[in-house]
This record gives C-alpha cells, sequence and structure tokens, in this order.
C-alpha cells in the first residue's frame, strides 16, 4: 500500500476502539457481556474490598444510594462514569480469563507496532476503557499477549479524552514536548483536543468513521511512515 505521509515523532499514542480494533467487538461483545453479569457479578464479588470501594465511589459520584441502579443506568446510557468503567475491567477479566472471547486486532495493527519498536519509538495508549481493561485487552488478543509492544497505558484518570488538557498530561508523564507525540484516532472530537494542546494527529478511518477533512487520515496503518525524532 503506498505511503500517504511520513511523521518524525518521540511518542506514539493510539486510541484502540475504531483505531486499532473493531468498535463492534466492545459493543457487541464486551459492552454485551458486562450488561448480562454485572448484577450476578455485584452479588457475587461485592464484598471484595476493591468493588465494594467501587460500590461507594458509585454512590458518592451519581448521589444514588442504590449503586447497583446507578451502574445499570450508566452503562445502559453509555456514560463513560469512573466507577463502572473499573467494574467493567474487573467483569472482563472473568470473561477473557474463562476464554469468553478474544480481542481482535485490525489486520495492518502488529506490523505497525512491530515496525515501532523495532526503531525504538514509544507506543503509548488513551482509551476511555480502564488501564485494567486495557491490559486484559492486550494480553488476550487474537495475536497473542502483546502488552510488551506498549510503554505505557492511560484511561480518564488523565481527564475527559476531548479535553486538551488531559493530553496535556499524557505528554508530561511521557516527559516529551507536545509536538513530538503523534496520536491515532478514528474520533474527530479527541484528535481537535489533542492537536489543540499541539501533539500531531491523524484520523484513522475504517468501519464507517465519519472522515473529517481538519486532519490527515489513513485507512491502513500501512499509508503512514513514522520515523524517530
Amino acid at each position: 500500500m503506498t505511503v500517504k505521509y511520513r511523521f518524525f515523532a518521540g511518542l506514539v499514542l493510539v486510541d484502540i476502539e475504531g483505531t486499532i480494533s473493531p468498535i463492534s467487538f466492545v459493543r457487541d461483545t464486551l459492552f454485551a457481556y458486562s450488561c448480562e453479569h454485572l448484577a450476578s457479578f455485584l452479588a457475587e464479588r461485592g464484598h471484595e474490598p476493591a468493588v465494594a470501594a467501587i460500590l461507594e465511589e458509585t454512590r458518592e459520584q451519581s448521589g444514588d444510594a442504590d449503586a447497583l441502579r446507578a451502574l445499570l443506568a450508566w452503562q445502559e446510557q453509555d456514560i463513560k462514569a469512573p466507577p463502572l468503567k473499573k467494574l467493567q475491567g474487573l467483569i472482563w477479566e472473568r470473561g477473557y480469563t474463562e476464554g469468553a472471547y478474544k480481542a481482535p486486532l485490525y489486520p495492518d495493527v502488529l506490523g505497525a507496532l512491530e515496525a515501532w519498536k523495532a526503531i525504538g519509538l514509544p507506543v503509548h495508549v488513551y482509551s476511555s476503557g480502564s488501564v485494567k481493561a486495557q491490559e486484559l485487552f492486550f494480553r488476550y488478543s487474537t495475536v497473542g499477549d502483546i502488552r510488551a509492544r506498549f510503554a505505557g497505558f492511560h484511561d480518564t484518570g488523565v481527564g475527559n479524552k476531548q479535553v486538551p488538557a488531559s493530553y496535556g498530561r499524557i505528554i508530561e508523564i511521557a516527559g516529551i514536548p507536545a509536538s513530538s507525540a503523534l496520536f491515532f484516532s478514528d474520533n474527530a472530537g479527541e484528535l481537535a483536543a489533542a492537536s489543540d494542546a499541539g501533539l500531531q494527529v491523524v484520523q484513522v478511518v475504517k468501519d464507517g468513521t465519519v472522515a473529517d477533512a481538519r486532519f490527515p487520515q489513513i485507512s491502513s496503518f500501512d499509508q503512514i511512515a513514522v520515523d524517530p525524532a
């Protein structure tokens, strides 16, 4: 495939859903699994300290004394509340370890990850799913455990993905200038926020993603070359 763009970067930052993995996996597999098992999971493990802490955090953030009701409402409305994301990570862990599913990657992703690793270019992940959920995703992927391909994982603990300051925090953690980071996402709002924070950005257009002419666009990672800054 013809290379459309060449970038110089000191760090690559990638989204997961719609960028390196089909959105349908999260929507149709992971969300469906957590919807089916959330209530039973809490009934079985709600007494454990880590789960009890999530329930208390849910009550505080939702203002609802019934944590289960609040969690179910958040899940139904796809509200990316941190307590829900933490709980989903625990529920999804059970599904992964029991072999209920594996996390799929687009065919062009592994080659890009290996190429970046070969030239010493660190790759970080920024997803609305918890860090635990991200690590599970890459541990139980369809191409095996690829966690070693990544140098860092970030979730909404650094902030909302459509807020420029969130990307500033990631850059601060990485210890590099914003202009030397390259962010890949399918989401135009996220790309705009990252661009406003000074990052280089590329929109990955797959699975019916609406292309946004403000950003460079690729349909495969084969279309881009990244050299160390």
